[in-house]
């Protein structure tokens, strides 16, 4: 075959039904995009107006109009922008993927700030299609002398465009809905669909209702507009009453004098806010309007910890605000929402390429222009310049709470156990916001005192070098946290999930420090000396219980340890060592039910027992004793319950054999 070379071509007929039905993800999303031409629309003439190309009537304010009507199944978007010359139609609506505000730009580029205008692929308008059968424009260029201009399409590859009769410029889209779209032109579907896509829009969005009834307000006469509609003008009589004079007469008095009031046509109210609180710079926001803010766009009446307020504008535009919010849930549940904006038009909800992923457990508005959009502007392209915008991000936050902490150690302490999670999972998942914020990390301490990492290695140096202790349930750890306040230690209070992988992560990057649970062992601390004379004794003695012990509560494999406590009144106690009982957590995280920790080669559970407790002393004398099976059980069970919970079948037996052993005590 002879080598041939040439232009690939694009049918229309092949491309029309891809975009009806794949270029967008959901089909609620064809309001964002004609809405956003609107604004555009709108925005262009402005440009305009500056630029002296356009004298704007004074009765005229930017608007777009949304009208929907559920007995016809139509739906209009309407503007009073730009408008559209017939070439102008040729160009941006029968040419596929030309996009107007592209056009507009190159056109204008010395002028015109691209930030401002939204649409760039000439795409949106068809979306139309994806719920409609029919869909026709109405259309008038503000250049004098222009023509109006009527197209429709039936959704197909065909159009119609002929003379039109509106008489104002801007722009009038009409669509003829198909059955399985009706509900877009609900009232409440419509105003749901635009207040998601279109809450921020810079030009006032209004909703109508064709077949609704009118509604009316009654006002006063000096709240009274040039733009209100009146109906009925109210003529409200003076109020009197009798009432009694200085004299003690009896005198006609006017309580209200007469009024005018009027009638009007309920005044329209626009479903989005044109300035949303990103846009304002941080000094001139009050706190209320932060909260405010919050309460609105998330419907949480929780108030938020505090917030970020991020504005800069080089090396990229990009403008909004952070919330931390209250935590009452467990990590493994909490689900943020931060929601992202281009120019001010809804995009989508937690973009992973733009929003770091610890972040995603914060609520948040993010408006960046500059976000490189695909072609249906509901997803990113993912290049190296979003992944500044991340990090740039990031590095916003990480400064935001290391200065809280420098600067204001009272109200990072507060707020520490709720932002903890965010903190400790931003380690875990990104090296950069683990290096700013290592030496802002705190750990609260058994008496609720907030110490650094290096404030709990000093405090604890001369006791236990590089080692912290820890507490996860001071309910069930209390007798290890009674022993340990009796010996004067401390340890800290990790009772989170985000807590185990985040001490390993610490382990790892800092040489010989090593975080054990209070439980994990008895250490020397805790334990009184064996004299040499006593050493030969002290070892039959181990042996002696360890067999009772293992007899009786019938486990060979039973890890026994004695140990002359200094506490007498600890009888017995459970340890798990530290590898052990991680290796017991992972297999829970990961499901692995079922599977013996020693398979890994662990030390698993030890059942301590304290030789200077009277009941061990007792067991000791009297190892072939009626009693003696019982109380063994019963000290394995009471360790247990110290260590943590029992089994079912465990605890009904500990209760039954309690009440037996009370019962004894009561035939004594």
């Amino acid at each position: 075959m002879a080598t041939k070379t040439g232009s690939l071509s694009i049918s229309s007929e092949n491309i029309f039904p891809v975009i009806k039905k794949w270029l967008y993800s959901d089909h609620d999303i064809f309001y964002r995009e004609l809405v956003s031409n609107g604004c555009d629309a709108i925005t262009k003439l402005k440009k305009l107006e500056l630029m002296g190309e356009f004298e704007k009537p004074e009765d005229v304010e930017y608007k777009i109009q949304v009208t929907v009507n559920p007995t016809d199944k139509t739906i209009t978007v309407t503007d009073n922008g730009i408008g559209m010359t017939e070439e102008e139609v040729e160009e941006y609506i029968n040419q596929i993927a030309f996009s107007g505000a592209q056009d507009f730009l190159n056109k204008y580029k010395d002028k015109a700030n691209e930030d401002q205008i939204i649409g760039h692929f000439g795409l949106g308008f068809y979306s139309a299609f994806m719920v409609a059968d029919k869909v026709t424009i109405d259309t008038l260029s503000y250049k004098q002398d222009a023509k109006a201009v009527h197209w429709e399409s039936e959704g197909g590859t065909e159009f119609e465009m002929s003379d039109g009769d509106r008489e104002t410029f801007g722009t009038t889209i009409t669509l003829y809905l198909n059955e399985d779209s009706v509900e877009f032109s609900n009232e409440y579907r419509a105003r749901e669909v635009l207040e998601k896509y279109c809450g921020f829009m810079p030009v006032p969005i209004f909703l109508n209702n064709a077949e609704a009834e009118p509604q009316y307000d009654t006002i006063e006469k000096d709240e009274l507009t040039d733009k209100d509609t009146i109906v009925e003008t109210i003529l409200e009589e003076a109020k009197t009453e009798e009432k009694e004079n200085e004299n003690g007469e009896k005198e006609v008095v006017e309580v209200s004098p007469a009024r005018e009031k009027y009638k009007i046509l309920r005044r329209p109210v626009a479903v989005n806010d044109i300035n949303p609180l990103w846009n304002k710079h941080p000094n001139e926001c009050t706190e209320e309007e932060y909260k405010s803010f919050y309460r609105k766009v998330f419907m949480d009446y929780k108030e938020p910890l505090f917030w970020i307020h991020l504005n800069m504008d080089y090396p990229f535009n990009l403008k909004g605000i952070l919330y931390f919010p209250k935590i009452n849930t467990e990590y493994d549940s909490l689900e943020g929402t931060i929601k992202l904006y281009n120019n001010q038009v809804f995009i989508a909800d937690n973009i992973k390429e733009v929003i770091p992923e610890f972040l995603m457990l914060l609520k948040g508005a993010i408006d960046c222009p500059d976000l490189p959009l695909n072609v249906s502007r509901s997803a990113l392209q993912n290049d190296g310049f979003v992944k500044k915008i991340s990090d740039y991000i990031t590095k916003k936050v990480a400064d935001k709470l290391s200065g809280m902490c420098k600067t204001d150690r009272e109200a990072y302490e507060k707020y520490w156990d709720d932002i903890s999670p965010f903190i400790k999972f931003g380690c875990l998942k990104d090296d950069k916001f683990e290096e700013k914020m290592k030496e802002y990390v705190l750990f609260k301490d058994l008496d609720k005192k907030y110490l650094t990492l290096q404030d709990c290695l000093d405090d604890a140096k001369d006791k236990h070098e590089n080692v912290i202790y820890y507490v996860t349930d001071e309910k069930e750890q209390s007798q290890y946290i009674n022993m340990f306040r009796q010996e004067g230690l401390n340890a800290v209070i990790m009772n989170h999930n985000i807590d185990s992988p985040f001490i390993s992560q610490l382990e790892q990057k800092k040489e010989g420090l090593k975080f054990m649970r209070i439980d994990a062992d008895v250490t020397d601390t805790f334990k009184e000396e064996v004299k040499k004379e006593d050493e030969e004794s002290f070892k039959a003695d181990t042996e002696k219980l360890t067999e009772i012990f293992k007899k009786a509560l019938g486990n060979d494999k039973l890890e026994i340890k004695v140990e002359k406590l200094k506490n007498d009144q600890v009888a017995s106690m459970i340890t798990l060592s530290e590898e052990s009982r991680r290796m017991q957590d992972m297999m829970k995280m990961y499901n692995m039910y079922g599977m013996d920790p020693s398979m890994f080669g662990n030390e698993g559970e030890t059942l301590v027992l304290n030789a200077n407790h009277k009941l061990v002393q007792y067991v000791l004398a009297n190892g072939e004793g009626e009693l003696t099976g019982k109380i063994c059980e019963q000290l394995y069970d009471m360790a247990s319950l110290t260590h943590g919970s029992l089994s079912a079948e465990r605890m009904t037996k500990f209760v039954s054999r309690s009440n037996e052993i009370m019962m004894l005590m009561t035939e004594k």
